[in-house]
Parts: C-alpha cells; structure tokens; sequence
C-alpha cells in the first residue's frame, strides 16, 4: 500500500509530498473528514538502512554520457534537489521517490571487496568510473560512513581513473587524496552549480553546500592542482537560466578549466513534484516556468530520446546552448582537452602486492 502525504514543504526538505510508487498495487491517499488528526511533522529525520553490495558497478550504454560505468556508494539522496533526475530510482526499493528518496536512504555495504574483485576480472578493461550516476558520493552520510573515501583509496592504489560529480564541501576531505591522483592523470572533478542565488538554493537544494562554498571548493581543488570543472546543471528555464554566464564567469574565476550544462530533466514522478514545488515556493511564476519547460520538450514535461534528454529542443533550448557556446568560448572555458585520462597505469588490485594479497 503506498500512502500519499498531504502537500506540505517541510524545513530541509526538497519534496513536498510522497507521490505513488508506480510498482506498488495499491494507492492510499490521506483526505480530510473533518475529524481531528495529527498534524503532518514539519521536520522528518533522515532513516538510513544498510545493504550488502551484490557488485559494484553500474554500466551503462547512453551516447549522452562520457562514461559507461560508475558506482553509487548510496540509494537515495539527503541533499534533496527537488529536480534530481534520479528519484524514480527509488521506486525500485519500494520506497517513494518524493520524501522518501531524501529521508530514507540505503547504504552499500562491501562495496570496496565487490569492486575489487570486479577489477580483478581477468576480461576487465579499463576506463574512466564516474562517482556517482544516481546518487552525491559526497552527501551528507558519506561523513559518518566513508565509503566513497574507501574507493577512491582503492581505485587510487590501482592507478585507476575517476570522474566526481558533486555540489559538497565535504570533498574537501579528501583533497590531498584527490590531488596526487590528479598529477597522474587518473581525475577530474565537476562541481555542480545550479544558482549563485541562496534564497533559491535553499529551497531548490535544501541540503546542499552553499553557492559560496561551491565556488570555494573550485577555488581549494584548483589550487591544489586538480583539474576542476563547473557544471551548470540544470538550468532551468524562467527560474535560473539567467545566471547561466554568471555562473560561469564565477566559476572560471575561481579556477575552473572546464564546463558543461544540462537542462532540467523531469522523467516519470520528478514532474508532479517538480510542478507541486514550483505552486509552493514561486506560484506566481509556475506557469510560466511550466510552459518554457514544454516548450523545450516538445510540448510534454519530458522527453527521454538520446540527444535531446541533456539538450531539449525548440528555440528556447536552442538559446540556451548558444549562450553556452558563446560565454564558454569568451572564458577560455574547455580551451584544453581534459577528458583524456590515462588508463596505462591500471594495475588490477591483486597485483599490488601484500595489499590486497589476503583479499
């Protein structure tokens, strides 16, 4: 039975609602008889269960990524982006992809053994893995469990190459960790920057690193040497894409070579609760917001082909990718290739001597 939680924004919270788990056979939804009831809690603590790790990593076949494999050291996500694109995933765990994606969250266990032995595999080939597809390996939870430092020490031991995708500080952690990789062509970073505004993170990416501290984090990983990238993502039309050359501009000036951006992605339940945080926090403004992001999807709230799913469509989408281009071009941003990480230096774990030798 899945019950939908009344409609309410709740402080640190993206979502404000639990829409319907599409696998579950039967829906529950609260309404109101008139009879007294407990008021829905303002505040819901975050739950964390474990779960061992059957393998480590994920593969993946998409033209519009420049991976095609990545591990995700958690399920679900407490920074709580009400756009996150991963949501849905949750369904798949029986649990909702509204407040539940970002209130009750799974942890990996064994995942260091699992990945491992998968690069043990004598049929492995090596390439770039992407932490993480579906979920910040750097989130809140990572500081009390580890778990993504544990990898990159033994992808770091293996002299095997990774991406980051993040918008936390706590990577900070793990700078002198990150740098030594770095002078070995074995790393790039990206950090996530959707908004320079904080009345709008705070609501957009309630438990996220400041704008500030995003473009510290550039400023500290920079100057220590590892290649940084910002990632304007998602940009979101009639709500942030006007800070696109900003954020852009902020970020190479505090060190960033590199550059990309997407625009809002919003697949099976993102939609109604992207649609139920827009009447909540910019109601005057969600219809409009609502038609610019049709307009860029064919007139649905989204389109999943190869292609356009990053991108979009129409001449909005088309503006924007120009926009792009054009700041991107004027900053020096991706005047260098750094996508070219070095995979000669793979050694399988099991060949690094009394290491790993016990594993």
């Amino acid at each position: 039975m899945a019950i939908r939680q009344p409609s309410q924004t709740r402080r640190g919270r993206g979502a404000t609602f639990d829409p319907h788990n599409r696998f579950a056979p039967v829906v529950s939804e609260t309404v109101d008889d008139g009879w007294w009831r407990d008021e829905a809690p303002e505040r819901i603590a975050t739950q964390v269960r474990d779960e061992p790790a059957k393998s480590a990593l994920s593969w993946n076949s998409s033209p519009d990524l420049g991976f095609d494999r990545s591990i995700n050291p958690y399920r679900g996500c407490e920074h709580g982006c009400i756009y996150c694109y991963a949501r849905p995933s949750h369904a798949f765990w029986d649990l909702s992809p509204g407040l539940d994606f970002e209130t009750r969250l799974i942890a990996r266990t064994g995942l260091v053994e699992r990945l491992q032995a998968e690069l043990c595999k004598p049929a492995y080939q090596c390439s770039p893995i992407n932490l993480s597809g579906n979920t910040d390996c750097y989130q809140p939870l990572e500081a009390s469990r580890g778990t993504t430092r544990a990898l990159l020490e033994l992808l770091h031991d293996s002299r095997h190459p990774v991406t980051i995708v993040t918008k936390s500080a706590l990577i900070l952690r793990d700078t002198a960790l990150l740098a030594d990789m770095a002078r070995d062509r074995l790393l790039h970073v990206f950090i996530s920057v959707t908004t320079l505004d904080d009345d709008l993170k705070r609501s957009l990416e309630p438990r996220t690193a400041s704008p500030a501290a995003r473009l510290r984090i550039i400023r500290e990983l920079s100057a220590a040497g590892i290649p940084v990238g910002v990632l304007a993502s998602p940009m979101i039309p009639g709500l942030n894409d006007r800070e696109l050359e900003e954020i852009l501009q902020k970020s190479r000036d505090a060190g960033a070579v590199m550059a990309n951006w997407m625009l809002l992605r919003l697949p099976l339940e993102v939609a109604p609760l992207f649609e139920d945080w827009l009447q909540a926090h910019y109601p005057q403004r969600a219809a409009k917001v609502m038609s610019l992001i049709r307009q860029c999807r064919g007139g649905a709230d989204y389109d999943a082909r190869f292609g356009q799913r990053m991108r979009g469509e129409g001449v909005f989408a088309q503006l924007l990718a120009r926009r792009f281009q054009q700041a991107s071009k004027r900053l020096g941003l991706n005047a260098r290739r750094y996508d070219e990480l070095d995979c000669s230096r793979f050694r399988p774990p099991g060949a690094q001597g009394d290491l790993f030798a016990s594993a």
